[in-house]
């Protein structure tokens, strides 16, 4: 294992390679497929799409002390799937940046974050497993909606086994 790159960081750059790979395999799929009625929690890709970005900014806000709480709520549902995938990059560039700065000061801090019953302080450990299992259980259920869509959903698990691993991995075992 690259002593230079942490498990953290490697989580944030398969969840950065996870969601570039399911965008990539909706690049296709008209503005009408992108955002019609699917099974799932949420009703579209859309939406569920929409839920994962929104929800990393809620998470990256509190890691990075932004100040911003729910506020990053506020803010219309984004339709265009090519814009939606720029919007997510942003949003994973910044917490591959957040994992790659980490050291064992910084992942043992606390950090605020606004809920509906007030502030509540959190592990930033906690906060950065707790989005990437987010990440995770959301993009299941694109999975879904996408096969429903007609369109085959991307391989996303492979990216760090030998078998299947991903240029973006192999620094970490390097």
């Amino acid at each position: 294992m690259n002593a230079y790159m942490t498990p953290w960081l490697a989580m944030s750059l398969n969840n950065a390679w996870a969601n570039a790979t399911l965008y990539s395999s909706i690049q296709n799929l008209s503005a009408e497929a992108f955002t019609a009625k699917r099974p799932g929690f949420f009703p579209t890709l859309s939406q569920t799409l929409n839920h994962i970005y929104e929800v990393d900014l809620y998470y990256l806000d509190a890691l990075e002390s932004g100040g911003k709480g729910r506020t990053v709520f506020d803010r219309d549902e984004v339709t265009i799937a090519s814009d939606l995938a720029r919007l997510q990059l942003e949003a994973d560039i910044r917490l591959a940046t957040f994992c790659g700065r980490l050291n064992d000061n910084t992942i043992a801090e606390m950090r605020t974050t606004e809920r509906d019953s007030g502030p509540v302080e959190e592990n930033v450990a906690a906060l950065l497993l707790h989005l990437v299992q987010h990440q995770i259980h959301h993009r299941g259920q694109a999975h879904v909606q996408l096969s429903e869509a007609g369109v085959s959903p991307p391989q996303l698990d492979d990216f760090y086994l030998t078998h299947g691993r991903v240029p973006s991995a192999e620094a970490y075992w390097s």
